[in-house]
């Protein structure tokens, strides 16, 4: 049974969004809040597994609320829920320590997938909105073109690892990398877990934003 709490001001998406997961058998809602002040006083209470966040709230928005909640309970996780394709709240939301991002206009059907996959582990980053993100990014270093691959490593990535970050920044899941670089896909999530440890992160989507903000990947 996976434990659910929805942080959502707008009161017909709550109700809306409780019917759609309690229809499925193995999510259970425990708590809805209006804003992240409540969101938090609830988690004091009886902690969820997976918080849906909206991103725009009174009082508190879900990315102070997701820094807060991640800071006291770093188990607890959070798919945070938006409808602006803005890359700002994209990099501010998964620099809080959120497992993903997702549109509240998604079908439910990938919604509940969602919610799944990040229980278990992974982290929920759209394809077409890590593509937009990456883009962004290499218009932002297009200046630094002309540096040697190896000018800007302070992790001391090695050539397969900064390929496999570089794909991991595209969206691509992990099957997809091991086509991609004639790799097994057990040697592909060695590669990932090895860049976790170098980058001091905890998670894709934290890999993800931490080779955006410093610039670890080129777009070649």
């Amino acid at each position: 049974m996976i434990n659910i709490m929805i942080v959502e001001d707008q009161e017909l998406i709550r109700k809306s969004l409780r019917i759609v997961l309690e229809s499925i058998a193995d999510i259970k809602v425990i708590s809805l809040a209006e804003n992240g002040e409540e969101a938090i006083r609830s988690c004091e209470g009886k902690l969820p597994d997976v918080i849906l966040m909206d991103i725009q709230m009174p009082i508190m928005d879900g990315v102070q609320a997701t820094e807060k909640i991640k800071e006291r309970w770093p188990e607890v996780k959070v798919i945070i829920l938006t409808t602006f394709q803005d890359i700002t709240f994209v990099r501010n939301a998964l620099n809080a320590g959120a497992e993903g991002y997702i549109l509240k206009a998604v079908d439910p059907q990938f919604l509940i997938k969602g919610i799944e996959l990040v229980y278990h582990g992974g982290s929920l980053v759209p394809q077409q909105l890590a593509k937009e993100v990456f883009q962004t990014m290499s218009e932002e270093s297009a200046l630094q073109d002309n540096l040697e691959p190896s000018s800007h490593n302070p992790y001391q990535l090695n050539e397969q690892e900064r390929k496999v970050l570089k794909y991991l920044a595209q969206g691509l899941a992990n099957k997809a990398i091991a086509e991609m670089m004639f790799l097994s896909l057990g040697t592909v999530k060695n590669y990932i877990s090895n860049i976790y440890s170098k980058l001091n992160v905890k998670n894709r989507s934290s890999a993800i934003m931490k080779a955006i903000d410093e610039s670890l990947i080129s777009k070649k």
